[in-house]
């Protein structure tokens, strides 16, 4: 008759790390500081000291020295913050050559626009952009990924920053018609971070709801051998 296995002999099963609600805050509001707040303060600093187009090198300057940064410490660069360097480049570049700095101001616009019209096309996919860029802030596998309540909150995600680029866009436009071009960068500068802040926290909200129901915050529970 085999004899039992002893307990000790059994390896225990380690846990999974599931980092906690202030663990993905932070990582949430260190990918925004890096990527949304920090351009923003430098371009308006930039600005009152020397003028637009001195902003604009600043803020593109912060952005690939930030990237840069992370490669040489070789810390992961969030998609956020690859994904603003991006638009700014394109925006700085049309707006030299063409030499004109309302086109600069002009672009957040399309580009706004152009990102939710992504956001929006990426829900006929089976991977939503939320989907893409939640690596950034919880690990995520293709088990944990394909949950249903994990699939809607993609989705909803998704619908709700393609609703809220849409409406920056608007309202991006009508500062931009409807104001002076100190008045209009101070106010868009204080009220789209506001807004991204918001919305920002919003979805750690909803994902920290959903993350609940699905026991994915805070530390897993170990799993104790089975003797014989």
């Amino acid at each position: 008759m085999p004899h039992a296995q002893p307990a000790s002999l059994t390896p225990p099963v380690a846990p999974h790390h599931r980092p906690g609600l202030l663990t993905v805050v932070r990582r949430v509001s260190v990918s925004l500081l890096v990527a949304v707040v920090v351009p923003a303060v430098v371009f308006y600093a930039a600005f009152v000291v020397a003028g637009v187009w001195a902003a604009m090198a600043a803020a593109l300057v912060w952005s690939y020295g930030a990237i840069a940064w992370r490669a040489l410490t070789g810390r992961r660069t969030s998609g956020l913050l690859v994904l603003a360097a991006l638009l700014l480049t394109g925006r700085t570049l049309l707006s030299v050559l063409a030499d004109s700095t309302w086109l600069y101001f002009l672009q957040p616009v399309i580009s706004d626009g152009a990102v939710a019209m992504l956001f929006l096309l990426s829900l006929a996919s089976a991977r939503p952009m939320v989907a893409r860029l939640a690596g950034d802030f919880y690990p995520m596998d293709h088990d944990l990924a394909s949950r249903p309540r994990i699939q809607r909150l993609f989705r909803n995600l998704t619908i709700m920053w393609a609703v809220l680029g849409l409406t920056k866009a608007a309202a991006t436009l009508w500062l931009l018609e409807s104001q002076s071009l100190a008045t209009f960068i101070l106010v868009k500068s204080i009220s789209m971070l506001a807004i991204n802040v918001l919305a920002a926290f919003a979805t750690i909200g909803l994902a920290a709801l959903v993350a609940r129901q699905e026991g994915l915050m805070g530390p897993a529970r170990e799993l104790v051998p089975v003797t014989a």
